[in-house]
């Protein structure tokens, strides 16, 4: 099985587009945030780089963003169970 990469448009904050790919060990190999806030999802995609996706899932599931019910984290666990079904 080889590395997939997954497009995600977030619903609900202010990022467009993100772009995931993982590899067949379920590793995070390339992240990727369009739009939102530039400092934050930069620092997003540098500290998911590397990581298992069932464990950055675990940690970025159900943050909230001001009361929006969600978030750009929130919103990149979606995409990331998103890609790990597509690699199953």
């Amino acid at each position: 099985m080889q590395s997939r990469q997954i497009v995600y448009t977030p619903q609900g904050v202010c990022s467009k587009l993100m772009m995931v790919e993982l590899n067949e060990k379920n590793v995070i190999e390339d992240v990727r945030i369009i739009g939102g806030c530039n400092g934050n999802t930069q620092g997003l995609c540098a500290l998911l780089k590397g990581m298992d996706a069932d464990e950055a899932i675990r940690r970025l599931e159900g943050i909230d963003c001001g009361g929006k019910g969600t978030s750009c984290p929130d919103q990149m666990s979606k995409a990331l169970k998103q890609a790990r079904a597509k690699n199953s």
